[in-house]
């Protein structure tokens, strides 16, 4: 499993959507962009992305982070590109890079 540090922002009306919300958004555009995200296994299984910091509804932010679990190697640029194809205007990948 290789896993990519994503920072990204959120700004303009998109300040407005939830935390839940804002993790459904970036499993539907991962999807949409068929990037091979890790899926869980068991009773729910879900793709494996987590955001680090839940920011309260109404906040906008330049500089957040999450992970994404990959189940192969994809380059950091591709991932960015892809990505940024499927979301909506006020959430941007700025920068992605692999972790351990």
């Amino acid at each position: 499993m290789v896993k990519l540090k994503v920072t990204f922002s959120k700004t303009g009306d998109m300040r407005f959507i939830s935390h839940l919300d804002l993790v459904r958004l970036f499993q539907r555009a991962s999807r949409r962009a068929n990037l091979p995200v890790f899926i869980t296994r068991g009773y729910s299984p879900h793709l494996k992305i987590s955001i680090t910091r839940a920011l309260k509804l109404g906040i906008s932010s330049e500089n957040e982070e999450a992970i994404f679990c990959m189940n192969e190697r994809v380059e950091p640029e591709k991932f960015l590109i892809a990505i940024n194809e499927k979301l909506p205007s006020g959430v941007r990948v700025r920068a992605v890079e692999e972790v351990n």
